[in-house]
C-alpha cells in the first residue's frame, strides 16, 4: 500500500470510474472492462470499506464533445468530500481532453482526494505529483488527437481509392474483393429500380411514396446493430424514398464524405451535431463509373434538378415545380423586371381567379410590389401556345399513356410475385428448421412449430392479395384505345375538359417550357411574356389586360356638379376622395385636397356638411360592415342583393346606408349567412388584407 494512502483516506469511500469511448468497444473490448472493474478488488485489499463503481459513460467518448453523467456524478461525490480516492485504469478513461482532467485534479486537491492508477497513488496536493498528473492528462488529449488525424488520413486515403468500406443502402453489397456490386437478391433490385421508375414517371418524391403506400409494397431497410447490417422489409417511408433518390452511389458513383459534422457551444460545453450536408463540391471523394448503378450519372442530376424544383422553401429564385392548383404555370413565371419568381394568390371570391404577383424585394419594409398580371388570361394563352406545340405527338402521347397505365398495374402485380415468393421461401426454410430438431426438445420444436405457422400465414395472405388484385383488374374497364387516338385528334376539347386532371396540365407545361420571363407594357397596356422552351427556342406572346379600376370617362361629372349633388352629404375629406375616384381634375389638372374642396364649395356658396341637420342618420358602407363584423367587400354583396338598403347618389361615390336598417331582421340573416360561410380559423376581418373595391 502506498504511503500517501491515509487513514483518512480510508475512512471515506473508494470510487472506480469505468469508461470505453464507442459501443463496439464495450462489445468487443471486453478484457479492457475487466482490467477496469478489477479495480474495485484492489481498492478492497487496499482497506477502502466502501467502494463504488460508476460505469454510467460506457460508450461515451471522453473527448469533451459528449455529455457524460457518470463524470458528472463523480465530480459531484468529490465535491462532497466523501471520496478518498479515484481509481481509473490510465489517465485517458477520467478524461480525454485538459478542461475534464484539469477540473478534475483541481477539486481533487481542494478536498484531499487521491487518483490512483496501476503505476500508483497521486496526491493532487503535492507540486510534483501535480505535474506529473497534468502531464498525463496533457499526453491523453495530445494522443487522442494523434490518433484522430492518423485514423482521418488514412481512411480518406482508401477512400479516395474507392477502397474504403462502409454501410452500403439496399441493393448494394460488397465483394470477397472490396468491390461494390449490385444486390444478387432480385426482390431487392427489382423494388429498388420501382422506386426510379415511378420517380421519372411521378415526377415527386411523395407522389412515389403515396404510390407505394397505396400499392401496399414493402421497402428493403438496412438496420445496423453496432457491426450487424441486417436487411429488413417494412411499409414505405417518405425518408427511405428520399434517401434512395439522393444517394449517389445508385448512379455507380462512390462517394464518401458526403455529411459534416457541426460544433456548437451549448451549456458551456461543445456538442457536436452529425448529418449536416455538404455542397457537392465539397464532398470529400466522388468517383464516377466507379461500379455498377441502377441509373446513369445524367440521370441522377436530373433527379437532383426536379428534387431540387419540388423544394418550394429553398432558394427563391430557382425554377420550381407544380404544387397543384388552378394555376397552370406555377413555379415558371418570372418578373422581367426584378428577375424574381412571381408567387400564385388565389382569390376568394371567384371560383377560377387567381393572380400572378411579383412581390419584389419583400424582405426589405416599404420596398413595395414589383409588377402583377391576372392568372385567367395567362394561363389560356400559354395554354394555347402549349397545344400547337404538342399538337403533332399527341397520338403518341395518347399512346404512351394508355401503356404507361397498364404497365402500372403490372408493377403492383410483379411486387407482390416477388413478395410471394420471399414468403414462399421463409416457410421452406422454417420447414426444414422444424423437421430437423429432435421432437424431444419440446420448448425448441415449439417455438419453430410457431415460426412456420407464421410464415405459412404470409404466403396465405400474400396469395389472397394477389387473388384480389388479379380480380380488381378484371373488373376495371379496359382502355379503348381507338377513342384515345379519336380524342387525340382532338386535344383541345381533351385539354379543356373538366375532368382532365391540372396537375397532368402543370406537369406537361413543365416539361415543355423552362420559364416565362412576364413584363408590362403600359403603352398598350398589355402583358408580354416571352416562353423560353426546354429546346432552346423563345416565343413572346402578348396578353391584353383588364382594365379594372377606372372611372368611364363618358360617365364622369364635373367637380361643380359632383359638389352640388355631394356636399350635403359627406365632409370635406370624403368629398376630396370622392372626387378624385371619378377622375376629376381641378382647373390646373391637379388631384382635389381637403382645402381645395372647401375652397371650391366656399365659392359656390355651399354649407359645410352638418350631420346634426340630417333626418336620418346615414353611415358609410365601410362603417356598417364594421358594425355588422363583416368586410367592405360582403357588406357590397349585402347591398347589390337588395338585402342591406343603401344608395349612392353618384356612380364613384361613398355608399349611403341607414344606420338604423343595420338592425332589421333581413339585414340581421344576411349577415349570418356570410358568417357561416368563413373558414373555420377566420375570426376577424383584417382591414390592412383587403382591397378595396372601387365605390366604397
Amino acid at each position: 500500500m502506498s504511503a500517501k494512502i491515509t487513514p483518512d483516506h480510508l475512512g471515506r469511500a473508494a470510487v472506480v470510474y469505468v469508461r470505453q469511448s464507442t459501443m463496439s468497444q464495450v462489445v468487443g473490448n471486453l478484457e479492457s472492462q475487466r482490467r477496469q472493474y478489477d479495480l474495485a478488488g484492489a481498492a478492497k485489499l487496499v482497506g477502502f470499506a466502501t467502494v463504488t463503481v460508476i460505469d454510467d459513460d460506457l460508450g461515451r467518448s471522453g473527448s469533451g464533445t459528449t455529455q457524460r453523467p457518470g463524470f458528472e456524478r463523480l465530480v459531484a461525490m468529490v465535491c462532497s468530500s466523501e471520496v478518498g480516492a479515484v481509481y481509473c485504469i490510465e489517465a485517458s478513461r477520467l478524461a480525454r481532453n485538459g478542461r475534464d482532467w484539469h477540473h478534475l485534479i483541481d477539486l481533487c486537491a481542494l478536498t484531499g482526494t487521491l487518483v490512483i492508477d496501476p503505476d500508483g497513488a497521486y496526491d493532487p496536493r503535492l507540486v510534483n505529483d501535480r505535474l506529473l498528473l497534468g502531464l498525463k492528462g496533457t499526453m491523453s488529449e495530445y494522443e487522442l488527437s494523434l490518433m484522430r488525424q492518423r485514423g482521418i488520413a488514412a481512411r480518406d486515403s482508401k477512400a479516395k481509392r474507392g477502397e474504403y468500406r462502409f454501410m452500403l443502402p439496399p441493393g448494394f453489397c460488397w465483394t470477397e474483393a472490396g468491390k461494390i456490386e449490385i444486390d444478387p437478391d432480385e426482390h431487392v433490385v427489382d423494388t429498388v429500380r420501382l422506386v426510379f421508375k415511378k420517380f421519372r414517371e411521378l415526377g415527386s418524391a411523395r407522389q412515389v411514396f403515396l404510390w407505394l403506400r397505396s400499392a401496399d409494397i414493402k421497402m428493403p431497410v438496412v438496420r445496423r446493430n453496432v457491426q450487424v447490417c441486417k436487411l429488413v422489409w417494412k411499409a414505405p417511408a417518405y425518408h427511405s424514398v428520399v434517401q434512395i433518390l439522393h444517394n449517389p452511389l445508385y448512379a455507380g458513383a462512390y462517394a464518401f464524405g458526403r455529411r459534416a459534422q457541426r460544433t456548437r457551444i451549448v451549456d458551456g460545453r461543445a456538442r457536436k451535431a452529425n448529418g449536416i450536408r455538404k455542397p457537392r463540391d465539397d464532398w470529400n471523394v466522388l468517383l464516377r463509373d466507379h461500379h455498377p448503378g441502377y441509373i446513369s450519372w445524367r440521370e441522377y442530376e436530373d433527379n437532383q434538378k426536379l428534387l431540387l424544383e419540388n423544394a418550394h422553401m429553398k432558394k427563391n429564385c430557382a425554377r420550381k415545380s407544380a404544387r397543384g392548383g388552378r394555376a397552370l404555370l406555377t413555379g415558371l413565371m418570372r418578373c422581367g423586371r426584378c428577375g424574381r419568381l412571381m408567387r400564385v394568390f388565389y382569390g376568394m371570391g371567384k371560383g377560377n381567379a387567381h393572380r400572378y404577383q411579383c412581390r419584389g424585394d419583400d424582405a426589405h419594409v416599404g420596398a413595395g410590389l414589383c409588377i402583377g398580371i391576372g392568372g385567367v388570361r395567362v394561363d389560356r394563352a400559354v395554354a394555347l401556345q402549349i397545344l400547337d406545340a404538342v399538337s403533332d405527338r399527341a397520338v403518341e402521347a395518347a399512346i404512351f399513356a394508355s401503356e404507361r397505365a397498364e404497365r402500372s398495374r403490372k408493377d403492383i402485380v410483379a411486387a407482390v410475385e416477388r413478395e410471394l415468393e420471399a414468403a414462399r421461401y421463409e416457410a421452406s426454410l422454417a420447414g426444414r428448421r422444424y423437421e430437423l430438431v429432435d421432437p424431444a426438445k419440446r420448448h425448441v420444436a415449439r417455438e419453430l412449430e410457431a415460426r412456420w405457422n407464421d410464415a405459412l400465414e404470409r404466403v396465405v395472405a400474400c396469395e389472397r392479395r394477389i387473388a384480389e388484385l388479379s380480380a380488381q383488374l378484371a373488373a376495371r374497364p379496359s382502355i379503348d384505345r381507338a377513342r384515345l387516338l379519336q380524342l387525340a385528334h382532338d386535344l383541345p376539347t381533351v385539354w379543356n375538359a373538366p375532368s382532365t386532371d391540372t396537375g397532368t396540365k402543370q406537369r406537361l407545361i413543365h416539361v415543355l417550357v423552362q420559364e416565362i420571363v412576364c413584363d408590362l407594357d403600359e403603352a398598350t397596356n398589355e402583358a408580354v411574356l416571352l416562353i423560353h422552351w426546354t429546346g432552346g427556342r423563345h416565343t413572346e406572346v402578348r396578353v391584353p389586360r383588364v382594365k379594372t379600376g377606372r372611372y368611364p370617362t363618358d360617365m364622369a361629372p364635373t367637380a361643380v356638379d359632383a359638389i352640388r349633388k355631394l356636399a350635403g352629404h359627406w365632409p370635406d375629406r370624403m368629398l376630396a376622395v370622392s372626387l378624385n375616384r371619378m377622375r376629376c381634375k381641378t382647373g390646373g389638372g391637379e388631384t382635389w385636397t381637403t382645402v381645395r374642396v372647401r375652397e371650391l364649395r366656399e365659392r359656390l356658396g355651399i354649407p359645410e356638411y352638418d350631420p346634426a341637420k340630417v333626418d336620418c342618420e346615414m353611415i358609410s358602407l365601410m362603417k356598417a360592415a364594421e358594425r355588422l363584423g363583416i368586410c367592405v367587400g360582403s357588406a357590397k354583396s349585402l347591398v347589390l342583393k337588395g338585402i342591406l338598403p343603401a344608395k349612392q347618389i353618384l356612380p364613384g361615390s361613398p355608399w349611403l346606408v341607414p344606420a338604423e336598417a343595420l338592425a332589421s331582421e333581413q339585414v340581421r340573416i344576411g349577415v349570418q349567412g356570410v358568417i357561416d360561410r368563413r373558414p373555420a380559423f377566420y375570426e376577424k376581418y383584417q382591414y390592412d388584407r383587403l382591397i378595396r373595391l372601387p365605390g366604397f
